[in-house]
């Protein structure tokens, strides 16, 4: 059996179980078995397939006929054209966030600045800006154990280890230090929201990165509280926020001494990102 065949099984296999993009994982799925890119197994739709090989293909497929993650299968997701490892333990680097990251990185350009990323994860937020911001250093908390390490594997294989400190903590037990810049893309689905998530998001990411209590806001709360202690006079809080939130963070921000400096909406039209300062 050649790759076009496969393709093609993997393919019908696959719309056959209702994956809407049942030719493209079916490609992507064979490019990952036969450890090539998808340009090279296009090219080769003629290459004959061994029985091993045929045996992992069908694996992956069979996986996501379940609706698991294209990325946790692939152990890998883009983000700000980079490959970050992730697994289930980390939530999916979506492509809003990297609006967030897009706005620090104007801000920020060309300045030595300490970051603090709060509920890291995978470390794509706070590796992607050290990428660029050379001068800066961060540290990334997660209460999480294996996403710090999932975080730290990110971080030496984009030759980052040397300018952050990713910490297995809460962000509530960070003390006597000061940041420029803080920065946290935290749970805000509320808890009885969440049973309506896709299947994909409610069965595979982490229940812990999702859930904002009842309202949504627990963890924006916390954020922007222990923020007051730890952020610069001026320092900058940049959060990422759920639908129709903007009202009640912007209010919970400014009770607290901060003044909200911009937003950002994503893809869909809603505010999806805030900005504030420490006054």
């Amino acid at each position: 059996m050649n790759i076009l065949e496969m393709i093609k099984i993997g393919s019908n296999f696959l719309r056959e179980k209702k994956i809407p993009s049942h030719i493209l994982d079916s490609e992507i799925l064979l490019s990952k078995t036969l450890k090539k890119t998808r340009e090279e197994i296009l090219i080769n739709l003629n290459q004959k397939i061994g029985r091993k090989d045929k045996l992992v293909f069908e694996n992956y497929l069979y996986r996501r006929s379940k609706n698991e993650p294209i990325a946790y299968i692939l152990e890998e997701k883009e983000f700000w054209s980079k490959k970050f490892y992730v697994t289930r333990d980390t939530l999916i680097p979506r492509p809003e966030t990297e609006l967030l990251v897009n706005k620090l990185l104007k801000n920020f350009n060309n300045k030595k600045i300490t970051i603090l990323d709060i509920g890291t994860g995978s470390g794509c937020i706070l590796l992607s800006l050290l990428s660029q911001l050379k001068l800066s250093s961060g540290m990334g908390v997660d209460i999480s154990k294996k996403a710090i390490s999932i975080a730290r594997i990110n971080a030496k294989n984009h030759q980052l280890f040397h300018r952050v400190q990713l910490v297995n903590k809460s962000f509530e037990k960070i003390h006597y230090k000061r940041f420029d810049v803080i920065v946290s893309n935290p749970p805000y689905i509320d808890s009885r929201n969440l049973k309506n998530l896709s299947e994909d998001i409610r069965r595979y990411e982490p229940r812990m990165a999702l859930d904002g209590g009842n309202d949504g806001l627990d963890l924006i709360r916390k954020v922007i509280y222990k923020s007051k202690e730890i952020l610069k006079i001026n320092g900058t809080l940049a959060l990422e926020i759920g639908n129709e939130q903007i009202k009640k963070v912007s209010k919970i921000l400014i009770n607290n001494k901060f003044r909200v400096k911009s937003t950002i909406k994503d893809y869909k039209n809603n505010i999806r990102c805030i900005f504030a300062n420490h006054i």
